[in-house]
């Protein structure tokens, strides 16, 4: 058995991985703030004898004398949330990252960053290569997101390399699935939420600016077998879904498949907001024989069932 420390556990990505983890019988360790997180998240988790909640606030450092492997998780991920305190924002990405590293060194343990496809920007290479730096606005009112992680990717290097710390990195592109907030503003659960309450689906823009959705199960399956591979492989690796889909397409799947009386509505594009972002996943079918296997159709009735169940 494993002790594993999940940051950012009860969100929504994190709150699958402690479950997953849980599962395999490893013994988890879930620090949250519950600024965007929640204990219902993580409410099935708290009788089993190999799991921990401590709500803690990365922006400070968290001491344990013994862990085996760190997931670094925690940061708001929805622009309605992380432009919502911008300054927390950056600090969570960037003291959460040295605070945890910090922890890595004193305990020797592997640590995974969970970085974002947020830090190629509005791309002008496509697909995204990990090779690729990004074309991101560093003053931007996404930029606290962008250059947070940014940043904590650097830290990640820069530990590695001074005081050869075993480190991770990936790179996550739009994931969805149950446990989504309905209000987060991330567009496959704005669909939804509209859609179940027959409202008029709000696009931004033409809606042809294209994204690609990763069902989260398929995420966490990528996130535990890079943790899992050797030490001289550290990434960057994307994690994500290489089929790429209009915003118009996603709209109008949501409405077939809700049944819903819903109109589309139009309204401007918010600033800096990508037109393309699809994940090159050549490095991850090689390194780690991975790749989606849960396509959108089947991934969405999931989550129109979550929301169904347990908001409308």
């Amino acid at each position: 058995m494993k002790k594993i420390l999940v940051s950012g556990g009860a969100g929504f990505i994190g709150s699958h991985l402690c479950t997953r983890l849980v599962e395999e019988g490893q013994y988890v360790i879930c620090l949250d703030n519950l600024f965007t997180g929640s204990e219902e998240n993580i409410a099935h988790l708290k009788k089993e004898p190999n799991f921990e909640f401590v709500r803690h606030d990365l922006e400070f450092p968290f001491e344990m004398d013994a862990v085996d492997e760190i997931y670094n998780l925690a940061c708001p991920a929805s622009p309605i949330h992380y432009q919502y305190d911008a300054i927390k924002t950056i600090k969570t990405s960037v003291l959460g990252a040295i605070n945890m590293l910090g922890l890595a060194k004193k305990t020797g343990a592997k640590i995974l960053q969970a970085s974002t496809s947020e830090i190629y920007g509005d791309p002008v290479v496509h697909p995204q290569v990990e090779s690729y730096w990004g074309n991101v606005n560093p003053i931007g009112i996404r930029s606290c997101y962008d250059e947070g992680k940014r940043c904590a990717e650097t830290l990640f290097m820069d530990y590695h390399r001074q005081n050869g710390i075993r480190i991770k990195i990936i790179r996550i592109f739009n994931t969805y699935g149950p446990r989504m907030l309905p209000n987060d503003g991330r567009v496959v659960s704005n669909f939804v939420v509209q859609a179940l309450k027959n409202q008029d689906i709000t696009i931004y823009g033409t809606g042809n600016q294209t994204r690609s959705f990763q069902y989260v199960d398929d995420l966490i399956e990528g996130m535990i077998r890079v943790m899992n591979t050797g030490d001289d492989f550290i990434g960057p690796v994307n994690l994500g879904n290489p089929h790429e889909f209009s915003i118009l397409e996603l709209a109008r799947k949501v409405i077939e498949l809700t049944g819903s009386k819903s109109k589309l509505v139009f309204k401007p594009l918010p600033h800096d907001d990508p037109r393309q972002r699809q994940p090159d996943i050549t490095l991850a079918k090689e390194k780690l024989n991975w790749q989606p296997t849960i396509e959108l159709d089947e991934g969405l009735l999931h989550i129109i069932d979550y929301f169904k169940s347990y908001h409308y």
